[in-house]
């Protein structure tokens, strides 16, 4: 299924923490998203600042009033896209079947306690040997790709425009699995949440990104990328499974009560040996997809 969105219709699932972060402001500036915008709210908020501090919540209050302002001279002219399908799918190892895909995927091999276990995300998907198919969502999502090239010949405005891309591409996901959830899927029909618990995950089951930490293998957009096709909403994949436009997401959506976000961490050459050999790659090969993890 395919959903466009208006820009108008995502700015309230932009997590601004991240578009602050990627300004390398802090997470106390981001919050200037949360507070009314009248001089006077605006002014109590800038004063709450120690004296240090106050000429960064100053830029950010600023960029913030800039974003915006883009974000209402993009809304005339372009959407976001978004993708998802639901398949019958079970575990098996560590290995996901997802519909007629095997995805392998990778356990972890350090935890930071002793009483957890070691995750993979194939734990929150019945395994196969139960006879009983599970389900499990695959999506994407992408900018039109004129969008990252506006405002090139004003460098201010450009990097602004990219890293505001990169937030819609993600704030359309967050719009996208609550609708899976409440109706697509429906497994949480009953769901009440705000945006902002939305944004702090408390909603139940993940949505595990391709290139995050619990899937930092970028080669299995290939796999997932025969599953759904995201060329239907524009994206292409390079040689190394990278996404065009940059401002893309894609991944798979979980529904398990107790599935939550990990992170991968360090592996071992035992498991790069038995992830490659599940790849279908060569070592070499595997080597340079998972560089960060070895």
């Amino acid at each position: 299924m395919i959903l466009n969105y208006k820009i108008h219709e995502l700015v309230e699932y932009i997590d601004w923490l991240y578009f602050f972060h990627a300004w390398r402001l802090g997470a106390q500036f981001g919050q200037i998203a949360d507070i009314h915008g009248c001089d006077a709210c605006r002014a109590q908020w800038l004063s709450s600042f120690p004296e240090e501090d106050r000429s960064k919540a100053s830029e950010a209050m600023q960029l913030f009033k800039e974003a915006n302002r883009l974000l209402n001279e993009l809304d005339q002219d372009f959407e976001v896209k978004a993708m998802f399908e639901l398949f019958d799918s079970n575990s098996d190892g560590d290995n996901l079947i997802i519909g007629n895909k095997v995805i392998p995927l990778l356990r972890q091999q350090t935890r930071k306690k002793e009483d957890e276990p070691y995750l993979c995300l194939s734990d929150f998907v019945r395994p196969l040997s139960s006879g009983r198919k599970d389900t499990v969502g695959v999506f994407a999502s992408s900018v039109d790709p004129d969008m990252e090239k506006m405002y090139e010949n004003d460098p201010y405005k450009h990097i602004l425009a990219q890293t505001l891309t990169d937030r819609l591409a993600e704030a359309a996901v967050e719009k996208m699995h609550e609708y899976v959830r409440k109706e697509a899927w429906g497994y949480a029909k009953e769901e009440n949440l705000t945006i902002k618990e939305m944004l702090k995950v408390k909603y139940q089951g993940i949505r595990p990104a391709v290139g995050y930490p619990s899937i930092p293998d970028q080669s299995i957009n290939f796999l997932l990328n025969e599953l759904i096709d995201m060329g239907k909403i524009g994206i292409q994949l390079t040689e190394n499974g990278a996404m065009y436009p940059h401002a893309s997401v894609s991944g798979i959506m979980i529904s398990h009560p107790a599935s939550r976000y990990f992170a991968i961490g360090k592996i071992g050459e035992d498991q790069l040996n038995d992830y490659t050999r599940r790849r279908g790659f060569e070592i070499s090969e595997m080597k340079k997809f998972l560089a960060a993890n070895l």
